[in-house]
C-alpha cells in the first residue's frame, strides 16, 4: 500500500473512531445534554487526527501488533479495561445515576486542558520516537537506537508522564469522582512500566546508559 493511501486511511480512522466512541458514550449516558462530554470527544478527535497525521505508519503497526520478544504484554489488557471502565462509569454517573458527578466546572475545564496537554505530549513522544512500542522489547527488526531529541532531552520517558496526566484528567473532564478512582491503578501500572522499561533499556540498548547519564530523570524533572 502506498504511503499516501495508508496515511489517508489512518486519518479516516482518526475521524471515525471518535465519532463511534462519542455515540456509544452518549447512548450509555442516556442524554445528549452533556457539554463536557461533547468537549471531551472533540479534544479526543483532534488528538487522534494529530496522531494519525504525524506518527510513523510503521509505529502504528508496531503498536497494534508488536514484533518478537515482547515483554509486559498482558498489562495492556488491564490498562485498556481500566480506561474503558472509567469512561463507561463516568458516562453512567453523569448521565443517569449521579453517584458522584460533583466535580466543579472549573476543575473540569482545567482537566480538559490537562488531558489535551498530557495526551498531546504522549503523541509528540511517539512522533519523535518511532520505537515507542506498546510493549517492552528490543526492536532489532526495526533498527532500534537511542532517541534523545524533542521531549527526550528533558526526561527519558515523556510519553508515560503524558499518558499518566491524560488518564487522570479523563474522568474529571467528564465530571465523575468515582471514575477518577478507577484510574488510580493506571498510575501505578505506568510507574511500574517506567521502572521495568528503563532497566531493560539500560541492559539491552546500546548507548542508553550514556543517554541516562545525560538525562537524569525518568518522568518528572528534578523529582524522579
Amino acid at each position: 500500500m502506498k504511503p499516501a493511501v495508508r496515511r489517508a486511511l489512518f486519518l479516516a480512522w482518526a475521524v471515525t473512531l471518535p465519532a463511534l466512541f462519542g455515540t456509544v458514550l452518549f447512548l450509555i449516558a442516556g442524554t445528549w445534554a452533556l457539554p463536557m462530554l461533547w468537549a471531551y470527544i472533540g479534544v479526543f478527535a483532534l488528538l487522534m487526527i494529530y496522531a494519525m497525521a504525524f506518527i510513523d505508519p510503521d509505529l502504528v503497526r508496531e503498536r497494534c501488533k508488536p514484533g518478537p520478544g515482547a515483554k509486559d504484554k498482558r498489562v495492556l489488557i488491564v490498562l485498556r479495561l481500566l480506561f474503558w471502565a472509567s469512561v463507561v462509569v463516568a458516562a453512567i454517573d453523569v448521565g443517569r445515576t449521579h453517584w458522584s458527578d460533583t466535580v466543579p466546572p472549573v476543575l473540569q475545564i482545567a482537566a480538559l486542558c490537562g488531558l489535551a496537554a498530557g495526551f498531546g505530549l504522549a503523541i509528540r513522544a511517539m512522533i519523535v520516537n518511532r520505537f515507542f512500542s506498546a510493549v517492552v522489547r528490543l526492536q532489532t527488526d526495526r533498527g532500534h537506537h537511542v532517541v534523545s531529541n524533542g521531549p527526550y532531552r528533558i526526561v527519558r520517558h515523556p510519553g508515560y508522564i503524558g499518558i499518566i496526566v491524560g488518564c487522570m484528567c479523563s474522568p474529571l473532564v467528564l465530571g465523575s469522582w468515582l471514575a477518577a478512582v478507577l484510574m488510580i491503578p493506571c498510575v501505578a501500572i505506568f510507574l511500574r512500566r517506567t521502572v521495568l522499561e528503563d532497566r531493560f533499556l539500560h541492559e539491552n540498548l546500546d548507548g542508553y546508559a550514556q543517554y541516562a547519564d545525560r538525562v537524569r530523570y525518568r518522568l518528572v524533572p528534578g523529582l524522579w
